[in-house]
């Protein structure tokens, strides 16, 4: 193609995006990020690509707030208001959009878009190559040519209008250049060019008509009359310097040439996964891009034609199966009911090459099925699928083990954006592009409702969450590699899911004997409380009504009102908790309340749990892919939060036992492991030295804090010490500490300001992470896991706040959970190796629980913390503690 019929088109970014922004009414995505201007531009974007088709392009950005007009009029642009910060946050994800279009961009400092663009059109023409140049802002003029055309938005940016130097005349009655003498005499508000005060368009268009130029109005000043003629030469020099402010400046030093704008088209898949992320579906389908970020159009035709094999009583279904099972890409495994523990199984999918082979579940007794059995089994037949951990569970309380775990869809899409809304089989392929699947509600209905479809409609549906897994496969581990977390799944996070699926298969014996007399004496506690309440209240009433115990507190004994709602008077245990000074009812009403949730959520709910089937075990579901964090969720029951503060909420830890006489229940616990963390990433001296010399923590932080030697620190001061230093971990306000340590905010505000000023390292930290948050959208924990924080440029003060906390105590809390999960996969590969048999049954948070027999007690105590703290290697030491106990009450 010879240059005279090259194309190049300028975009000014800036001009472009305000008059978008404020077009379009405000859009958000799910991840609260505002984008009414990211998409306006996008669809003026590819409306002028789709009618210029140009062959080199680039979008101009001002570098900078100053530039070179500032030296000589430092009031430039000085009358506009402050960009919005909905505005702001969406400049560096446009740039990022633009950058997936592969589309160049520009900018220099002390140079506006408008003088870059001016000097690629001059260098285009010199060239003799056709200029498009795309604007909001009708300066811009001054540059049409016979080779340069200037599209100028209207309507928002839905519409553009043409001009070419015939078009300018047609309009203003003017040539291109004679656009600066109109900005000279009328000047521009938006830029706060002055012109002449009282010559309006109108006027200074007459003016040009007639002289021509703000030089020639100026020489024939005596021509003019009245007002006119004073405002005028009241502002000689206004006129002057206007004119040269609006003149485009078209000798900027670039780097780049026209040629190095040159545009072949964007990578579909590419831009398919900027404009997914960003939820702008319109513009996909607009772009039949929906499946453009997995394989190629025709891979995913090919990929999505399969044949559906229905294994059951023929023989050669089962034949077709076996033979195929050595080929198999993807396995499903379906179930009804949340717990896995419980589902009962529904039927399996494989997909191996061209088909997707679909059998009932009860199918896996045929005698046929033992080719099956045994892949299921074969550690080194590999497996991929959605949700490997529960298929492994409903497997294995069937009868079925299942081995050769390769890679989990669930888990790798979770590792990548943990926060996603609908981590669902449906929802991974939208987001991915990839052909759909119907949603498991609209095939089984939910709840009461809930009802296995037809055979023919089941087989089709399971078909294809295979077919989908499988192409959801090659996607997810490339973006795992991009994105550098290739180590954090294949190393941690699968690993990990094995380990935790054989713990829950192997559960915790829980004596129901136990839970029963503990219940009996939890009853027998709170009708002495009861009474107790009757008896200072002066009368009998239902405690467990908001309405009934606010009448009590408030209007008959007169307590202080410190909320209401819209029911009446507040009653939340908060409002209790700032009543407890002025009244001994208050205690009363809030033991009452704890030992009544400990009897219904714990001893009522844990003894539904046990399992006669499996000796008496309760099997707990953990959940990898819910906290945002990192950190794992039990479920079915929830064995991580059985409280612990209250001596009552201790004792039922007494009914969790070992499986087998003479054998001990060994707990161990990371002492202080976030500070630990906070320590080895701030890199604060005072902190590691504290570790390093074995210190207590709290102590050393009260010291420091307060400025005292070691003997003069009392316990107030070391309570409040621990207070801030767990704080600053979950990233407190002065607010939150002065609840916690009953003290007005300000003298919070004054400890945190004397903590940061003891321990700058810590500062530093915080405010270097708030600011790498901003800049990349996101924070990494040690092990590289990834926290997205779409809030964290948000303009309400309450979510930015969120998402600077978040910021500030995600990499501690991620990287601890990190450690403890890597200790456990070196424990399970440390008792593996050694033939032990010993078990690790629990993971509560900072804390592993293990059964052990006598016979290897002595080397259970150096084993397990030598693990522990050898997991990871940080500036300071990591510390395990460790305990024994005929039951978990005793070893902790």
């Amino acid at each position: 193609m010879g240059k005279g019929t090259d194309k190049l088109m300028l975009i000014d970014g800036n001009s472009i995006t305000y008059r978008a922004f404020f077009a379009i009414p405000p859009l958000t995505n799910s991840s609260g990020l505002q984008t009414n201007a990211i998409f306006g531009f996008t669809t003026m974007l590819l409306k002028v690509l789709e009618e210029e088709k140009p062959t080199h392009i680039v979008v101009a950005f001002d570098a900078g707030k100053v530039t070179f007009r500032h030296e000589g009029y430092a009031e430039y642009k000085g009358g506009r208001e402050k960009t919005p910060p909905e505005l702001s946050q969406q400049f560096p994800v446009l740039k990022e959009l633009i950058k997936s279009f592969s589309i160049p961009q520009y900018e220099l400092a002390g140079y506006e878009a408008d003088d870059i663009i001016g000097t690629l059109s001059r260098l285009a023409e010199e060239q003799d190559r056709q200029v498009v140049v795309v604007s909001g802002d009708k300066d811009l003029l001054q540059l049409a040519s016979d080779n340069v055309t200037v599209l100028l938005t209207r309507k928002g940016v839905s519409e553009v209008e043409r001009y070419t130097p015939a078009d300018v005349d047609a309009r203003y009655g003017l040539k291109p250049l004679q656009i600066i003498d109109l900005k000279g005499l009328m000047g521009d508000p938006s830029d706060n060019i002055p012109g002449v005060p009282g010559v309006g368009e109108k006027t200074a268009l007459k003016l040009l008509h007639e002289y021509g130029s703000v030089e020639n109005v100026l020489d024939n000043l005596g021509n003019l009359k009245g007002k006119l003629k004073e405002n005028i030469e009241s502002n000689v020099d206004n006129a002057r310097m206007s004119k040269k402010l609006a003149t485009i400046y078209r000798e900027v030093p670039l780097d780049k040439t026209v040629d190095d704008a040159k545009w072949d088209g964007y990578d579909p898949a590419e831009l398919a996964a900027s404009l997914r992320k960003l939820e702008f579906k319109s513009l996909l389908d607009r772009l039949d891009l929906g499946g453009a970020d997995g394989a190629s159009a025709g891979e995913r035709t090919k990929a999505a034609e399969y044949e559906v094999v229905v294994v059951g009583d023929e023989a050669d279904g089962w034949e077709r199966l076996t033979a195929a099972l050595p080929q198999a890409e993807a396995l499903l495994v379906e179930a009804a009911g949340d717990n896995p523990h419980l589902a009962e199984g529904i039927g399996l999918a494989i997909a191996a090459g061209s088909a997707c082979y679909v059998l009932a579940f009860p199918q896996l007794k045929s005698d046929r099925a033992e080719p099956l059995r045994a892949w299921l089994a074969d550690a080194a037949a590999p497996k991929t699928g959605y949700d490997l951990h529960r298929a492994e569970l409903v497997l294995g309380h069937a009868g079925y083990p299942l081995s050769g775990q390769a890679f989990d869809v669930q888990l790798a899409a979770y590792l990548l954006d943990p926060t996603e809304a609908d981590p669902s089989l449906a929802g991974l392929l939208q987001r991915h592009g990839l052909p759909s699947v119907p949603s498991d509600e609209a095939v089984y209905g939910k709840g009461a409702k809930f009802k296995v479809p037809p055979e023919e409609e089941l087989a089709a549906h399971l078909a294809a969450k295979a077919d989908a897994v499988r192409r959801l496969d090659p996607v997810l581990r490339d973006e795992l590699e991009k994105l550098g977390m290739h180590k954090l799944y294949f190393e941690l996070e699968h690993p990990l899911s094995r380990v935790l699926a054989q713990m829950e298969l192997q559960g915790i014996k829980c004596e129901g004997a136990a839970l029963q007399e503990l219940g009996k004496e939890f009853q027998r506690r709170i009708e002495e409380i009861v009474a107790e309440i009757y008896k200072l209240a002066g009368t009998e009433f239902n405690i467990g009504s908001p309405k009934q115990l606010g009448e009590i507190l408030f209007d008959k004994l007169g307590l202080p009102v410190i909320k209401k709602n819209k029911t009446g008077y507040s009653t939340d245990a908060e409002v209790l908790e700032k009543l407890e000074p002025y009244h001994e009812i208050v205690r009363l009403i809030l033991h009452y309340r704890q030992l009544a949730k400990l009897q219904s959520t714990y001893i009522e709910g844990l003894t539904k749990e046990i399992r006669e089937d499996t000796g008496g075990k309760i099997h707990t579901f953990y959940r990898q892919t819910i906290a945002a964090t990192g950190r794992l969720s039990s479920q079915y029951p929830n064995l991580q939060n059985i409280p612990i503060r209250l001596e009552e909420g201790r004792q039922i830890r007494k009914a969790f036992v070992p499986s087998k006489p003479g054998w001990r229940i060994l707990a161990a616990d990371y002492s202080q492991i976030e500070l630990r963390v906070l320590a080895h990433i701030s890199g604060d001296e005072r902190l590691k030295e504290a570790f390093l010399q074995e210190m207590d923590i709290h102590t050393k932080t009260a010291m420091d804090v307060f400025g005292v030697p070691k003997e003069q620190v009392d316990a107030n001061m070391r309570r409040s010490a621990k207070a801030v230093n767990f704080g600053i971990v979950y990233g407190i306000s002065d607010y939150g500490l002065s609840q916690n340590l009953n003290i007005t905010r300000k003298e919070a505000a004054a400890f945190i300001e004397q903590y940061f000023s003891v321990f700058r390292g810590v500062r530093r930290y915080m405010d270097e992470i708030v600011e790498q948050a901003r800049r990349d959208g996101y924070v990494t924990t040690l092990l590289e896991r990834r926290r997205y924080l779409p809030d964290i440029r948000a303009s309400n003060f309450n979510l930015r706040s969120f998402a600077e906390r978040t910021a500030m105590n995600t990499p501690i809390q991620g990287t601890a959970a990190d450690i403890i999960k890597l200790a456990m996969i070196r424990m399970d590969e440390a008792l593996h190796d050694r033939g032990m048999k010993s078990r690790m049954l629990l993971q509560v948070h900072d804390e592993l629980v293990f059964e052990v027999p006598e016979e290897e007690f002595e080397t259970m105590k150096a084993l397990v913390p030598q693990v522990m703290e050898t997991a990871i290697r940080l500036d300071v030491p990591l510390k395990a503690d460790v305990s024994f106990g005929s039951n978990w009450y005793e070893a902790k």
